[in-house]
């Protein structure tokens, strides 16, 4: 199993994680006329072939080493294995939550507002579970983005109002936010313990606990969509190779900014705290394709793109107070 020596391997872990979980939404966008909830079903088949391959290959390197994927899944106790599938299934729903979002008021709002707000709670709460990096560096690279999120809210409505998403989109970004902050503690218990998961098998068993939530939860969601009507099953078989092709690598780019999220948790030298929490600078990443490449602020005026600059400065700022807290421990 590899795990980085060094914490210049593990921030360039990081920070994939961050690029990965801010742009795998690009692929949901390329064809807007399949719907989000077609899409998603996709998305899943990519993230758990991401588990598989990562776990048969860099999470084996040494297949009779305690912490090989086969060897670490038998000896596993039934608490890791619990915390790891329910984390999983926590995060299928804030992630529902969030293309829902994406659909109804794009990248450029529900990344920041629902990312913004995970940051904050799972922050918090991965550092209550795994203390580990200078909390004042931590947190107050946290207050930035909270920052960050502030001034994008603003640039939000200062938009032309037949530009605005409406409430809707806000309080699914909101609620995606509160339900995403909650996952990765799980992810972290499971990570430590007596017999504890490593990080190529939490992440393949959390594979499995988003996989089956997703069954009923996006079942549901075609059903009684946020917008537009009803679908069936048979409109998922309707769709071209190319549209599952998309939503396959979907999930494999989410699923390799997640593999890179937990192995750089599980060194000691950084933690969950900070792992989730540079990771979760995502709300940049997506931003910038929001605004620069799917042209989400198209018509905004000065005060908004101003708002955006600031938007942008603070997030960066942020993102490198939490990345310098394991160097100043």
């Amino acid at each position: 199993m590899y795990t980085p020596q060094t914490y210049a391997v593990a921030l360039l872990m990081m920070l994939v994680s961050m690029l990965c979980w801010g742009s795998w939404a690009n692929t949901q966008k390329i064809d807007k006329t399949w719907r989000f909830e077609l899409f998603y079903w996709d998305y899943m088949w990519g993230i758990l072939v991401c588990a598989i391959l990562f776990g048969l290959t860099i999470g084996r390197t040494n297949p009779a080493a305690p912490a090989s994927f086969f060897h670490n899944l038998d000896i596993a106790n039934n608490r890791a294995l619990m915390e790891a599938f329910v984390g999983g299934m926590i995060f299928n729903l804030g992630n529902l939550l969030l293309v829902a979002a994406i659909s109804v008021a794009g990248m450029a709002v529900a990344f920041p507002l629902g990312a913004g707000l995970a940051l904050v709670i799972g922050a918090g709460l991965n550092y209550i579970v795994s203390p580990a990096g200078n909390p004042f560096l931590l947190f107050g690279g946290i207050l930035l983005v909270c920052g960050a999120i502030a001034a994008n809210a603003a640039a939000y409505r200062g938009l032309s109002k037949g530009a605005r998403a409406g409430t809707k989109g806000i309080v699914l970004s909101l609620l995606c936010g509160v339900v995403i902050g909650l996952f990765y503690p799980f992810v972290a218990k499971a990570l430590t313990g007596e017999n504890h998961l490593g990080p190529y098998t939490v992440y393949f068993v959390f594979a499995l606990g988003a996989l089956a939530s997703n069954l009923p939860l996006n079942y549901a969601f075609m059903r009684w969509p946020v917008s537009g009507s009803r679908l069936s099953i048979g409109d998922y078989f309707r769709g071209g190779p190319a549209v599952h092709a998309w939503g396959v690598l979907g999930g494999l780019i989410w699923g390799t900014g997640t593999i890179c999220s937990f192995v750089a948790a599980y060194t000691p030298m950084v933690g969950p705290a900070t792992s989730f929490s540079l990771g979760e600078g995502n709300t940049m990443v997506s931003a910038v394709w929001g605004v620069f490449v799917w042209k989400e602020f198209r018509g905004a005026n000065r005060e908004v793109k101003h708002l955006l600059a600031v938007m942008f400065i603070l997030f960066v700022l942020g993102l490198l107070s939490i990345s310098l807290g394991p160097v100043f421990r």
